[in-house]
């Protein structure tokens, strides 16, 4: 297996564009590609575009006459298809949507395959992890779900056992809905509680379909206003014991940027300090738990798009790439004029927020009276008998 990283990137994914006014601005994916080349990320890497999805591929977990009503709505964004979630205040529709689309899919599932052949050990696409996607719907600012046709392509191609963690603000639900019924896909998503934050899924009683899959879908709803500590002390407290029981044959995580305290559509507290201790953690957890180390990491939500996801994701590419980015060191000043050329906005000055974070580890003990506690154990209760774990 080849000791360096892959880092899968074209700038057509740019292309991917809701239009002025939406959050989800593909100049996140310029100004994080910007600051990875800034630090040399990209000589640390093997730098490869990857073909777009074809139909068979979006076959793979897409129904046919949705991917069929997205090709139209590209070819006609006027004459989009609502009931397929195109042409909404969420997904508007627009002219190369299908091709832009299958493009970010075609990275994540190329990911896939050159981790499955050994070709990397590892492989970022920030582009990717757009994870609400439904197989017959656009959702949520996603329109092919890149994350599950990945995992999808591995099981394909012989893998018995992935598992999908996803630290996005909001449920992965897309790739929960995606693997519900199939035991050989682990999903866990850490996320803010669904009563308050779209797409009010991922409640701990959502853990798999009954009879064939149980136990295989396990959420950790967290309480509005959850920082660092309760961030990471959450994630340390259900991840590294799953992953130990299920010892996966590859590891997918997704790593949406928005529960950051500046991110403007959802209401975590969580520095890009924090961000970047679960990032070296996924990575030490696929080191140890999984055949090869086999990791894909995709990108996810951010809106915070200058302050905040490129330096994030940067830090996740640096650390696949086994060159991690010094989080004291200042951002190169040819990036921060990028930064100012591209949006007329000052860029940040250094790669970390200025917090040291710390957790405390579950195993010492839990206060029953504690918001973030009672998430943690309703988490537990719910999934951890289902795989004959003790909660």
């Amino acid at each position: 297996m080849s000791g360096r990283g892959m880092l899968m990137w074209d700038e057509a994914v740019t292309k991917y564009d809701f239009g002025d006014g939406h959050p989800m601005d593909p100049v996140r994916l310029a100004l994080t590609m910007g600051l990875v080349r800034a630090y040399g990320l990209d000589r640390a890497m093997d730098v490869v575009a990857a073909q777009p999805a074809g139909d068979s591929t979006l076959g793979l977990v897409h129904r046919a006459d949705y991917v069929a009503a997205v090709k139209a709505a590209s070819v006609d964004p006027r004459g989009a298809d609502q009931s397929y979630g195109l042409g909404t205040t969420d997904d508007p529709a627009f002219a190369g949507m299908h091709e832009a689309s299958a493009l970010i899919a075609g990275q994540s599932v190329g990911a896939a395959e050159a981790v499955w052949r050994g070709d990397a050990a590892h492989a970022v696409n920030f582009a990717g992890g757009l994870h609400h996607a439904m197989a017959g719907s656009a959702a949520g600012f996603c329109i092919y779900n890149d994350a599950s046709l990945a995992i999808a392509r591995l099981l394909e191609l012989g893998a018995e056992r992935v598992a999908y963690v996803d630290v996005d603000v909001h449920h992965g639900d897309g790739v929960q809905a995606a693997f519900w019924g199939d035991p050989r896909v682990l999903t866990i998503s850490l996320h803010e509680h669904p009563r308050f934050l779209f797409p009010g899924t991922g409640w701990p009683e959502e853990t798999g379909a009954a009879g064939t899959a149980e136990g295989s879908a396990v959420n950790v709803a967290l309480p509005g206003g959850t920082g660092d500590e309760g961030w990471l002390r959450a994630f340390h407290a259900v991840v590294p014991e799953l992953l130990a029981d299920f010892r996966p044959q590859v590891l997918v995580t997704q790593h949406g940027a928005d529960t950051h305290f500046e991110d403007p559509l959802a209401h975590l507290a969580v520095s890009l300090d924090a961000q970047r201790l679960v990032q070296e953690a996924c990575h030490e957890l696929a080191h140890e738990h999984v055949d090869g180390g086999r990791w894909i990491a995709l990108g996810g939500g951010g809106y915070a798009v200058v302050d905040v996801v490129p330096r994030s994701w940067t830090h996740l590419v640096g650390i696949a790439a086994h060159a991690p980015v010094d989080p004291t060191s200042m951002v190169p000043q040819e990036w921060r004029d990028q930064v100012y050329a591209l949006t007329r906005q000052p860029g940040p000055l250094r790669m970390t927020d200025g917090r040291t974070p710390g957790w405390r580890e579950w195993s010492a003990g839990y206060d029953p009276a504690d918001r973030l506690d009672q998430a943690v154990l309703a988490t537990r209760r719910a999934a951890y008998p289902l795989r004959g774990l003790l909660a």
